[in-house]
């Protein structure tokens, strides 16, 4: 699992905002709350990772919504969301293994 930096800071490009909110209905700030939430499990997105380290996080929104976030971490120990949407079924149910530990 990849250590996330401290303090968590984001750093967010405009038309990333823009198509989280318009193709999966996910606010900036709903996305942010689950850095902050337990239980989170991030794992290093090896396809994505050609021209920068990318990860992919699942965990829960202060409202309890499963989401999935692909991100990357920049200059300066900032998170950069990429995409931001609802778990799959087979998210879901692997992060439901892990949260039974």
């Amino acid at each position: 699992m990849a250590k996330l930096p401290v303090p968590i800071s984001f750093n967010w490009d405009q038309a990333n905002l823009e198509k989280n909110w318009r193709k999966h209905k996910v606010h900036y700030k709903e996305a942010e709350e689950v850095f902050l939430n337990k239980p989170l499990s991030i794992r290093k997105d090896i396809t994505h990772s050609q021209k920068e380290n990318r990860y992919a996080a699942l965990g829960t929104t202060n409202n309890s919504r499963e989401l999935y976030i692909v991100f990357t971490i920049r200059k300066g120990n900032t998170l950069r969301v990429i995409s931001a949407r609802n778990q799959s079924k087979k998210e879901r149910r692997l992060y439901d293994k892990e949260k039974a530990g």
